[in-house]
């Protein structure tokens, strides 16, 4: 029996949630600046412009009120005056759920000691390499392998592989990106263990999953950053990413069945090159009330950042629910990101 291959929306979505307290501070816009250990992730071309010769970043986040904890790492490298190197991890995980399928025994009785824990988890290996252009000035140019493996305790599990692409340009105080996202298509195919699963999908009626095979279609970001020069100490960065996507009709600004355009800001304030406030917006919504009509939200994000001595400290606190600001579960629903980078020769 062949398995079945699908397409779905939000296939891997796990991979764009974004990591670092800097970018998540500012809505998610990375493509033209991201500029350290992140940069694998962001887009490739940015770790061009690392100072240093060894560069690490860490990021815990928790979202849905900590039900789910998010973990990145990376570790990035100029090979020489043209070239970098990059590896980053990342887990996105829910832990200890239980399993209370055995919690009443034969006879009827229930047997707390019989609740086993386990944990759904989606994790992403990726490789990164960059290299500049000869041929164009401020081009630089990246590309990350992503090896992809999905958990959901003893039930099931997927492997997956992908490839991005990407493009940086630098232009006086203007820069320009373009992140295309698994160019040729990520693929990841699903196992299931039926037998754990046969008894309770027999006593609900339901169909036994069948190992199958999804398809990642491509995304596109395009990106552009201008600095600007306040006075001596204060400096500000305005950036812009526009993601394409071609997975069909999304819930975004700009939609159609064929590709949906979700635009994204964030602006970065520095003083002295040490201490940074951010703001962005990103996550456009259109959502149905009760009354018939249509609600439009956007997700406001802010940060903070410390940098000294090649250490840099980020904060970011990032609205991910549709509640009203003012309610109480709105502030327990908002994701709280840290994220430290550490640079050294």
């Amino acid at each position: 029996m062949h398995a079945q291959v699908s397409t779905p929306k939000y296939s891997n979505e796990f991979l764009n949630i974004g990591v670092g307290g800097r970018a998540l501070g500012m809505g998610n816009v990375q493509s033209a600046i991201a500029s350290d250990a992140t940069a694998g992730y962001w887009n490739p071309a940015g770790l061009l412009t690392l100072k240093d010769k060894y560069n690490v970043a860490l990021m815990h986040s928790e979202l849905f009120a900590g039900i789910a904890k998010n973990d990145f790492g990376s570790f990035a490298m100029p090979l020489d005056e043209k070239s970098a190197l990059g590896i980053s991890v990342i887990r996105l995980g829910v832990d200890d759920i239980a399993d209370t399928r055995r919690l009443q025994n034969e006879y009827g009785y229930i047997q707390y000691d019989s609740i086993k824990f386990f944990s759904v988890a989606d994790y992403a290996l990726i490789l990164s390499y960059a290299r500049k252009s000869n041929l164009i000035e401020g081009l630089s140019l990246g590309a990350n392998a992503k090896l992809i493996y999905r958990n959901v305790g003893d039930f099931a599990n997927a492997y997956g592989f992908g490839i991005d692409v990407g493009a940086q340009l630098q232009r006086g105080t203007w820069q320009f990106g373009v992140m295309a996202k698994d160019v040729t298509t990520t693929f990841t195919a699903w196992t299931h263990n039926v037998e754990e699963l046969e008894k309770a999908y027999l006593q609900t009626g339901n169909d036994l999953p069948e190992n199958n095979a999804e398809l990642t279609l491509p995304r596109l970001v395009l990106g552009v950053g201008k600095s600007f020069k306040i006075t001596d100490q204060f400096s500000a960065l305005l950036a812009t990413d526009i993601d394409f996507t071609f997975d069909g009709r999304r819930n975004v600004l700009l939609k159609s069945d064929v590709v949906s355009v979700d635009p994204h800001i964030g602006l970065e304030l520095a003083y002295a090159n040490t201490v940074f406030v951010r703001g962005g917006l990103n996550n456009y919504q259109e959502t149905r009330n009760f009354n018939g009509g249509t609600d439009k939200r956007v997700q406001p994000n802010f940060g903070i950042g410390f940098k000294t001595n090649g250490l840099n400290l980020d904060l970011a606190l990032s609205r991910i629910n549709d509640k009203e600001s003012n309610s109480i579960s709105s502030a327990s629903t908002s994701s709280v990101i840290v994220s430290l980078g550490y640079s050294f020769n």
